[in-house]
């Protein structure tokens, strides 16, 4: 088994949950679906949220896209406004 890392940055509840807006991480994901199983193994409160979209590269991604060590991944919840 071989461990990436990846550099996730959270936005929103996002950062609250995690406990920083940008942290490495290092896994064996190599989907986003994989690492949205990851991240709520390791932070069970995103379970809790609405939503949470994920960005690779500036595009939302599905759970079948592929990761990189080089992509920019972006934790997005939802969002509210007034």
């Amino acid at each position: 088994m071989q461990y990436v890392k990846y550099k996730v940055k959270s936005f929103g509840i996002a950062v609250d949950i995690i406990g920083e807006r940008s942290t490495t991480i290092e896994t064996d994901a190599v989907t986003v679906g994989e690492l949205r199983s990851w991240l709520v193994k390791k932070y069970p409160e995103l379970l809790e949220l609405r939503s949470l979209f994920i960005a690779v590269n500036q595009n939302y991604a599905d759970d079948n896209s592929d990761l990189r060590e080089s992509d920019e991944i972006v934790l997005i919840p939802p969002v509210s406004g007034g």
